[in-house]
């Protein structure tokens, strides 16, 4: 975990409710696809956890969508505004246990970490593909940018307004072939996704966090391993570890 100040280059609406912050500054704590920063917002008491979409050196992506007064008023920020972050935070994706053909499952804004974690697997040659799930077309986001990324990307709407019409689980019985499954999204679609997959995987899970770090256990789950804190051993967890 490190602490920094990060200056905001971009905040866009990409779909409804959906938004793409840009800031500019320290990335260097951040290691692996999945993880999270705790941004401080003005007025504001408790920090605002959103996972990373995407980084390089000195720059680093995150997609929110508007859930309540703290996205709220994220959505007024400004240009040129410099946040008080945490970065680094939680464990992410394990890329080397893919194989060849990983698939990708993503809902709402559990689809951003994946983004990050298909640029990587791309890179290395991997054969990805991302199975999208929304609620309606006026939802959709970063489903091009998977596309050129080379990932094949299969979409589901809950009102068949694009793509195939229903959840993720239908997306995934259109892939037969691969090796691995990677998924990130609110918990009754991760339920859904684990009963569905034939291979092992790695879920990210949403949790509501207090210090984001680890020291006020309020995001502490059970786990066949015993508990774990979503914040600091999560919130990625093996599919063999998790009980529901």
């Amino acid at each position: 975990m490190k602490q920094t100040n990060l200056t905001i280059l971009e905040n866009t609406r990409l779909a409804d409710g959906i938004y793409r912050l840009r800031l500019a500054g320290d990335t260097s704590a951040i290691t692996a696809p999945g993880q999270f920063v705790n941004l401080k917002l003005s007025g504001f008491f408790l920090r605002r956890p959103i996972s990373v979409c995407d980084w390089e050196n000195g720059e680093l992506t995150l997609i929110y969508k508007v859930l309540g007064h703290g996205t709220e008023a994220m959505t007024g920020m400004a240009v040129g505004t410099e946040l008080d972050v945490l970065t680094g935070l939680g464990n992410g994706f394990d890329l080397s246990r893919s194989g060849e053909h990983p698939l990708l499952v993503g809902g709402g804004v559990g689809i951003p970490p994946l983004y990050g974690l298909a640029k990587r697997l791309t890179a290395q040659g991997k054969r990805v593909t991302a199975v999208l799930g929304f609620n309606r077309e006026s939802e959709i986001f970063l489903a091009e940018e998977f596309r050129a990324l080379g990932v094949e990307v299969i979409i589901a709407t809950a009102d068949g307004s694009a793509g195939l019409k229903g959840l993720v689980t239908d997306g995934m019985a259109a892939v037969s072939d691969y090796t691995y499954l990677y998924t990130c999204g609110p918990e009754p679609m991760l339920k859904a996704v684990y009963d569905k997959t034939c291979t092992s995987g790695q879920l990210s899970f949403e949790e509501r966090m207090g210090c984001g770090f680890g020291a006020c256990m309020g995001c502490s789950c059970k786990t066949k391993y015993g508990f774990k804190r979503i914040c600091k051993e999560g919130p990625v967890l093996l599919k063999e570890e998790i009980i529901w």
